[in-house]
């Protein structure tokens, strides 16, 4: 055995640290490939909007499809509940620790920047296992989520609902690590901005700009709506 075999051996990723690294690489190739599907499915060709956004739409164009959740209060959720105020629904793991705070960073500067014209906050969870005080008590201090922030809760199948009405997709995958049950999330980063009185006018899909978000609602407000 050469002098130099153990001195390279130990400069070798750990076998679970590899394993990490490659799941995060297969997630973001999976994430890529979940907002490709949604832009080539869900976005209807000819949209306008600027570069910056992935499509707009004209007043009363789009009605967001309507959902009945609850917050993480237990207070029912609903889009109707929104209505007379424009609102921001994203769709993000309470759990992650990856782009998830970024996203929701950026919704939360947005909102410091529009003051008080900034639209409500409903981010539907993609993980439902993840939906408990403890997590949301820990996001909204960790990620500085803006004030009013509610998450849309429910069964899987109340969420899978509401994740294919707006084209979401969420893929889990389960693995056992040293005994223990451990849930891999990859799903499509987007936020949908809608009018008070419950049209989609703009989507983003993520890695988006708090600038981006904010002349998008500017827009919508100038128009009236």
């Amino acid at each position: 055995m050469s002098a130099n075999q153990p001195a390279l051996a130990e400069r070798r990723p750990p076998s679970h640290r590899l394993r990490w690294v490659l799941w995060g690489a297969a997630g973001l190739l999976v994430a890529a490939v979940l907002a490709f599907l949604l832009v080539k499915a869900f976005v209807p060709q000819g949209s306008s909007g600027p570069s910056d956004v992935t499509a707009t739409w004209a007043p009363g164009e789009r009605p967001a499809p309507a959902f009945a959740l609850h917050d993480e209060h237990g207070n029912p959720l609903t889009l109707a509940s929104l209505r007379g105020r424009p609102a921001i629904v994203t769709f993000i793991d309470p759990l992650c620790r990856d782009f998830c705070p970024r996203e929701a960073s950026v919704l939360s500067e947005a909102s410091a920047a529009l003051g008080k014209d900034a639209p409500a906050i409903v981010s539907v969870s993609v993980n439902p296992w993840a939906d408990t005080p403890a997590n949301f008590r820990a996001d909204a201090a960790h990620w500085r989520l803006a004030p009013g922030w509610r998450w849309g809760v429910g069964t899987y199948g109340d969420l899978a609902d509401v994740w294919k009405k707006y084209a979401v997709a969420v893929q889990v995958t389960e693995k056992q690590i040293a005994g223990v049950k451990v849930r891999n999330i990859v799903h499509t980063g987007a936020a949908y901005l809608i009018d008070a009185k419950g049209n989609e006018r703009a989507l983003f899909l993520y890695p988006f700009t708090t600038a981006q978000v904010v002349s998008a609602a500017k827009d919508m407000l100038s128009a009236g709506t």
